[in-house]
């Protein structure tokens, strides 16, 4: 990954935005500068960067391996001293002198940010959003590629996770099963491994629970890990036992809203596009009101980041975005619906990252 180019960008975004200064802490925006991220924790920490340069605030604990890992001017703080004088050495040795207005990264820690606001009490706070979302929608062919290994493990995990179902079989094992299969195929993290069957589908982000699966039941599979610090995500269906109608016709409907969804998401076309073209499909089907929210969202080194794909969202698509297109129909007290395809935008239309078919998978009963 060509880390200077992308810190070169973010520098150049900053006056577009009358923002005189970017601070990150240790997540998914210091990961896109840097490679790298710091243990998060109590202390804060920051990279700060402006219109010339970067510099990283840290506990110094952790400065000997930090200076390890990254080569820029590096301002430490004891538990003692705390971080104001390392932050006041660091605007020094950046601007000069006080920043007038801050973005900050959008999942910074409160503690961090009042610590900020306390070290430059008269600056005003933005969003770093505003100059890193517009460089992390748009993957590089060197993310794309990590994004494809990533999703062929997704694809793994779910096969096992299908292995796993069976007559008896608790939410919570096929959710270990999906998590050793990340194991083995080298991921570094496992990040969710969501099983939901029978009436429990019908919440969208349901907690693996002790709920063992019977006959009859559909049961919503929702995988993702981490490599090479990007994320996969990836939900399936499965079926105990022959498929009632009521279920096929439902599950016919989200398949079919899935690929109204990728053949609306094109270069040029907008955002909005995507989730009109996959919920209409839901909606002609008397199905709208138990689609319950928007049909996708951005993937990289976050699970959930930019863009959002809504029936407001106005922003035109561009090559090298990644989102997903994930429609569902969630029906209280009895099942839930929802497949999921990560696509990567390319010239002629969505390419999707899985190899895995949208069929339901049969659990066989006795």
């Amino acid at each position: 990954m060509d880390y200077a180019a992308r810190m070169r960008d973010a520098r150049q975004g900053l006056a577009g935005q009358h923002i005189d200064l970017l601070a990150v802490s240790p997540d998914d925006d210091m990961r896109y500068l840097l490679g790298y991220a710091p243990h998060l924790d109590e202390r804060p920490c920051y990279l700060l960067v402006d219109s010339g340069g970067a510099v990283l605030v840290v506990p110094s604990l952790n400065a000997a391996g930090v200076a390890q890992r990254v080569s820029l001017p590096m301002f430490s703080y004891t538990d003692a001293e705390g971080p104001a004088g390392a932050l006041a050495a660091a605007a020094r040795a950046l601007g000069g002198g006080a920043p007038r207005r801050i973005a900050v990264d959008d999942t910074m820690r409160a503690d961090y940010v009042l610590t900020l606001q306390h070290a430059y009490p008269d600056a005003q706070l933005a969003l770093g959003s505003l100059v890193l979302a517009p460089l992390r929608m748009r993957k590089s062919g060197e993310e794309i590629e990590v994004l494809k290994r990533s999703g062929r493990h997704a694809d793994q995990a779910m096969r096992d996770a299908w292995a796993a179902c069976r007559v008896g079989a608790a939410e919570r094992e096929i959710a270990e099963a999906a998590a050793a299969s990340f194991a083995r195929s080298g991921s570094e993290e496992v990040l969710f491994t969501g099983v939901a069957s029978g009436p429990n589908g019908a919440f969208p982000h349901h907690h693996s629970a002790d709920r063992r699966l019977r006959a009859g039941d559909a049961i919503t599979l929702d995988l993702g890990g981490r490599l090479d610090g990007y994320a996969s995500d990836l939900t399936r269906m499965a079926y105990v036992g022959t498929p009632a109608p009521r279920y096929l016709e439902i599950h016919r409907t989200v398949e079919a809203a899935v690929s109204a969804g990728m053949a609306a998401a094109r270069p040029g076309a907008q955002l909005r596009e995507v989730d009109q073209a996959a919920r209409s499909v839901i909606e002609r089907a008397g199905y709208g009101q138990y689609f319950i929210h928007r049909v996708g969202h951005g993937l990289g080194l976050g699970v959930h980041e930019p863009p959002s794909v809504t029936h407001l969202n106005t922003q035109a698509i561009a090559e090298g975005m990644v989102f997903s297109v994930e429609p569902g129909i969630y029906l209280p007290g009895e099942f839930g619906v929802r497949l999921e395809e990560i696509v990567v935008i390319a010239r002629d239309g969505a390419h999707r990252l899985s190899e895995l078919p949208r069929d339901v998978h049969l659990v066989a009963v006795g």
